[in-house]
C-alpha cells in the first residue's frame, strides 16, 4: 500500500512513526533509481551493503550503502 506522504513506506501502516517512514521513503526513492558506475558511467548493481559491481566494465567497488554517489 502507498500513501502520498510516505510513498512506498506506507506498507508499514501506522507503525514506527512518521519521521522514520519519511526517511525510509526518501532513501528508497534514491536507491531504486539506476545507479551509475564511478569509473565508466555504466550501470552498477548493488551486491551487498556498500559493494557495487558495474555491468559494463565488470569492476567491483565500494561506495555509499544505498546509492553509488551523492545526487547533484
Amino acid at each position: 500500500m502507498r500513501t502520498k506522504k510516505v510513498k512506498a513506506a506506507g506498507r508499514f501502516g501506522a507503525r514506527y512513526g512518521a519521521k522514520v517512514r519519511k526517511k525510509t521513503a526518501s532513501i528508497e526513492s534514491v536507491q531504486r533509481k539506476k545507479q551509475s558506475c564511478i569509473f565508466c558511467n555504466g550501470t552498477a548493481k548493488r551486491l551487498s551493503k556498500g559493494i557495487w559491481e558495474c555491468k559494463k566494465c565488470d569492476k567491483k567497488f565500494a561506495s555509499h550503502t544505498y546509492f553509488t554517489k551523492k545526487e547533484e
